[in-house]
């Protein structure tokens, strides 16, 4: 979709349709709302008094302005009350109304930049266009038939009063726009099959990023992986004839800037190896790379944005398949720490390919870490589908993570990382196994993660509930969400305040 910013009064702006949002029972109306009420001889206001609309959350209502207005049709949107709006409420009710237009066949559109107080001008927009362009993103790459009639918006035009206005506006555009295109690109590549999206695939993209955001890449192969020491990645990796990748995306090296390392896990295909998952849902089991496409977003956007900082995206990707070089529950494998491990099951494979991408992560001694995987089914029980599992081992890293969910809506919840937990996963024959009992699964993860950051600042994200859902929210279509990847990229605007 095209989108820019031009000086224009809603009430005379000529358009396919003109966007205008209310709250529930406005003691008066105001802004927008208010100049287009006034150009239309009350018709809005008298609409509200007849309770034809109430502006309720979400609720969405056309009408054809039949020459009263240049406008040819408005989309009038609630936002509830006012008093409890947010930008949480705003970027769903943007979501909606996109929605609402696209669903309607409408190519174009208009909205008159609204001003709310208590929030600044810029989030709001950035609020917007963010709520907006996630609300409408669909994944047809694979469809073919009746693509005809694929809907989609064409162009947004955001209404500014002055012309001094639209620098500012246009840059709230920018940073929003750069957002949503790497939630988008993490989306495209957790909703993508596993044939389509292979870790040589995710390697691929990882490539295209660095070369178009002049960063630097490293690939390393199995073989090299091997020869290194990353004996819990590389077991992992034979067992399919996939090749395994080892990927390492760098940015801003060298520049004497803060250094944080992303932890993405890439398991592309999970089957649970040995350790078989029963057939039913395994067809979700593609998203089982969603950690990685949320670093690999990232990296984009932090680039995008010109974040001044050094990053570091480590995305260790493979498929979990068995077969005669796969391994065996009862191996023991050593790790690129030198700490070994018990395999008790082959489909807690996951932590075992973070546990070397975590040592890797070491040599760039980094401020933080923090890693993201869709590591155990026992978060989605804990927790469910909208909430992400937070852990970690430094207070201010863990606050700031918490600060950055509260302004994106990306909730996270925190789950303790007792020394208590590790007697969970004390082994006979190696330094600790790879799973515990059926209690405290998700916190056993984290707890086996922690193992190999030694003192470093870190956090883990179990995105296991909400990297993939079944049923749409606002902003948020069914399958892949991108989930962590605006978390991360507020996180890090935030980083120096």
């Amino acid at each position: 979709m095209n989108i820019r910013v031009e000086k224009g009064r809603p009430e005379k702006y000529s358009c396919e349709v003109l966007l205008l949002f209310s709250f529930e029972s406005p003691d008066s109306m105001e802004g927008p709302l208010q100049v287009v009420d006034l150009e239309w001889k009350g018709f809005l206001s008298t609409l509200m008094k007849q309770g034809d609309f109430k502006g309720e959350l979400f609720e969405t209502r056309l009408f054809h302005t039949q020459g009263a207005l240049p406008a040819q049709r408005v989309v009038l949107t609630g936002l509830g009350k006012k008093a409890e709006f947010d930008l949480e409420k705003w970027r769903g009710a943007a979501s909606k109304a996109g929605q609402f237009i696209r669903n309607g066949g409408f190519k174009q559109f208009a909205f008159p930049i609204e001003k709310v107080v208590g929030h600044a001008e810029a989030e709001l927009v950035e609020s917007f266009v963010t709520g907006l362009l996630l609300g409408i993103y669909q994944f047809n790459e694979f469809k073919t038939l009746d693509r005809d009639k694929i809907k989609e918006i064409r162009e947004l035009v955001l209404l500014v009063d002055k012309d001094k206005d639209v620098p500012r506006i246009a840059d709230a555009l920018k940073v929003a726009q750069i957002i949503s295109e790497s939630v988008y690109l993490a989306r495209d590549l957790v909703n993508g099959p596993a044939n389509q999206v292979t870790p040589t695939v995710l390697a691929e993209k990882a490539g295209q990023v660095a070369n178009d955001q002049a960063m630097e890449i490293k690939v390393l192969e199995v073989e090299q992986a091997e020869a290194m020491g990353m004996g819990a990645f590389v077991a992992v990796a034979k067992g399919s004839q996939e090749p395994g990748k080892f990927i390492v995306l760098e940015y801003n090296r060298g520049k004497g800037l803060d250094t944080i390392a992303l932890v993405g896990k890439g398991i592309t295909f999970d089957s649970g190896g040995i350790s078989i998952k029963p057939s039913e849902n395994m067809d979700r089991m593609k998203d089982d790379m969603s950690g990685a496409a949320a670093v690999l977003a990232t990296m984009k956007a932090a680039s995008k944005l010109q974040l001044p900082l050094h990053l570091v995206g480590i995305m260790p990707a493979t498929e979990n398949l068995p077969s005669g070089k796969a391994y065996k529950p009862g191996d023991i494998l050593k790790t690129l720490s030198g700490q070994t491990v018990e395999v008790i099951s082959t489909d807690a494979e996951g932590r075992l390919i973070l546990s070397d991408a975590l040592t890797y992560s070491l040599q760039y001694h980094p401020k933080a870490i923090i890693d993201l995987a869709t590591l155990t089914g026992a978060c989605v029980v804990a927790l469910g589908d909208y909430t992400v599992g937070l852990f970690g081992n430094d207070e201010t890293l863990l606050k700031r993570v918490e600060e950055a969910s509260l302004k994106t809506g990306e909730k996270v919840w925190r789950l303790p990382l007792w020394d208590e937990y590790f007697e969970y996963i004390k082994s006979d024959v190696a330094d600790f196994k790879n799973v515990g009992t059926r209690a405290a699964g998700a916190i056993i993860g984290g707890i086996f993660l922690s193992k190999f950051i030694e003192k470093i600042p870190w956090v883990h994200l179990d995105i296991a509930g909400p990297a993939s859902i079944e049923k749409e929210r606002p902003y948020i279509p069914r399958g892949g969400t991108g989930v962590g990847v605006r978390l991360l990229l507020q996180l890090l605007r935030d980083w120096k305040n």
